[in-house]
């Protein structure tokens, strides 16, 4: 019997999942109901692959090759714009689970079943989510006690999501769009609270794929809400539509959690913006040094 505990975890963020070690990217259609995979992330997984381009000349391979036999399933690969290790997003190969199921067909691998199994909890994942969001919040819950997270640090955490997510559903009802634009407004709220970017703040902190809030202390957290609870409350105020009342609104709910942390660091003689993280600790390499033979 499998063990598929050990083998692979359910994210709480939506774009991403983990199976082993590898980061698989997703989308989900609200409309449709189903799930999109990065194929080539799926093929890394498969073959074991940690360099992207080798994952995607392996698919591109694979794909020229399937065509030539036939094989409708690389047909049925829609393109979508996914973040990349960069920071920016591009047009990338996604399936459906079934199609994904299709292609792992034809990749020689001892993981094919263990990432088929995998596929499956994941695809009803958000469905069951749907359901009874309550899931969502509890798998969230225990993903960041298994990483040693304070229960302190947790109700801060899920506070600020709770937050967060009352400003997204503004965003969205006033012709604010998911993805590019929702990236660029939260940047702005960061800039105006903790004078760095969002991008720069995870550099400070030695993140690369890794979620920002996750690796917040708690003080960033509580600054960040703070800001996007300003944000919120003056654009419902001013009722901001579009981006341009947005942007407006954004700076000005940044520009009061700056105000209140530059008070702060002013009384305790202490940063709020840090570089500290949750990462494991670097292990180190010990060197052997040979001996001269006399």
């Amino acid at each position: 019997m499998l063990d598929l505990k050990s083998n692979f975890k359910i994210m709480n963020n939506q774009t991403l999942a983990v199976f082993e070690n590898f980061q698989i990217r997703r989308h989900y259609d609200e409309k449709a109901e189903i799930w999109y995979f990065s194929v080539i992330d799926v093929i890394a997984a498969l073959t074991d692959q940690k360099d992207f381009k080798k994952a995607k000349s392996y698919w591109a391979t694979l794909k020229n090759r399937l065509k030539n036999e036939g094989n409708e399933s690389v047909t049925k690969c829609d393109q979508l714009k996914l973040l990349s290790a960069d920071g920016k997003y591009y047009k990338t190969d996604v399936a459906t689970v079934e199609t994904i199921f299709r292609i792992i067909q034809s990749v020689p691998s001892k993981k094919a079943e263990l990432i088929k199994l995998w596929l499956a909890k994941v695809g009803n994942e958000r469905l069951q989510e749907i359901a009874d969001p309550e899931q969502s919040l509890n798998r969230a819950r225990e993903n960041w006690k298994r990483y040693g997270r304070s229960k302190k640090w947790i109700q801060q955490r899920m506070m600020g999501q709770e937050t967060r997510n009352k400003l997204t559903d503004y965003w969205s009802e006033h012709k604010i769009r998911k993805g590019q634009e929702f990236a660029i407004l939260t940047n702005i709220i960061h800039q105006e609270w903790a004078d760095v970017s969002v991008q720069d703040h995870k550099k400070l902190k030695g993140l690369k794929s890794q979620n920002l809030r996750d690796h917040m202390s708690e003080a960033e957290l509580i600054f960040t809400a703070l800001a996007e609870l300003s944000t919120r409350k003056i654009a419902e105020n001013m009722r901001a539509d579009g981006m341009v009342e947005n942007k407006k609104a954004g700076k000005t709910g940044g520009g009061i959690a700056r105000r209140a942390r530059v008070e702060l660091e002013g009384k305790t003689g202490k940063k709020v913006v840090g570089g500290e993280n949750f990462l494991p600790p670097k292990r180190k390499v010990k060197v052997l040094k040979s001996k001269n033979k006399k």
